[in-house]
């Protein structure tokens, strides 16, 4: 995993890149709270938490990043530059966001906002990964778990927490619709699209005559 000071090879392309990335990860969040058509499960999970603790949607996304980036520590993780930021930036553009993008309105403006978002996300999720400096602490969590228990699948690991997250947050008001759906049918394709696009070329190799 990358770590904090792994910057040595194009750090301005990389920084771009990571931090164009997660901003475009929070606008595409807050386009889709927007729509009103359903949400991804972890953001299904923010929404609820919100709606219940008063907490803006982008600190509830600060804090449970936070919490479970400590869920590394005993998973022996170690976080890179891109994990900490994803904590800390995504929140704050998501609430600014907010602040100034009004609901859609009508069915139309809403399903646009959905899609529009969903393909932002899998967009920003290939610059930021592809950036080289760290996964997202909620996807490092399952990478995690799964190094440390080689007999669980990857797959079976992530939807056993994301099936659990969806639960939570629809029973604590979280919005679940088709935008749901339409997330977890696309974010997969969407993301196997853009990282290839995005990925940082591989450091070249300096020969070195004997």
């Amino acid at each position: 995993m990358a770590q904090l000071g792994n910057l040595r090879h194009r750090p301005v392309r990389r920084l771009t890149q990571l931090y164009a990335g997660l901003a475009v990860y929070g606008v595409s969040m807050a386009l889709m709270v927007r729509s009103g058509l359903g949400l991804d499960p972890w953001d299904v999970f923010h929404q609820g938490l919100a709606r219940q603790t008063g907490l803006s949607f982008g600190t509830v996304t600060i804090a449970v990043g936070a919490v479970v980036l400590l869920l590394w520590i005993p998973l022996r993780q170690r976080p890179g530059l891109g994990t900490i930021s994803n904590v800390v930036v995504i929140g704050l553009v998501v609430d600014a966001t907010l602040a100034v993008l009004p609901p859609g309105d009508g069915l139309p403006a809403r399903a646009a906002l959905l899609v529009t978002g969903i393909v932002a996300n899998g967009a920003a999720t290939g610059l930021y990964l592809g950036a080289g400096l760290g996964p997202g602490p909620r996807d490092g969590l399952m990478t995690g778990f799964t190094a440390r228990h080689p007999r669980l699948s990857l797959r079976l690991v992530r939807t056993t927490i994301e099936v659990t997250v969806l639960s939570l947050g629809w029973l604590l008001g979280g919005t679940v619709g088709l935008g749901t759906v339409a997330y977890a049918l696309a974010i997969g394709p969407l993301a196997q699209l853009f990282i290839p696009i995005f990925a940082m070329p591989p450091r070249p190799v300096t020969a070195y005559a004997a």
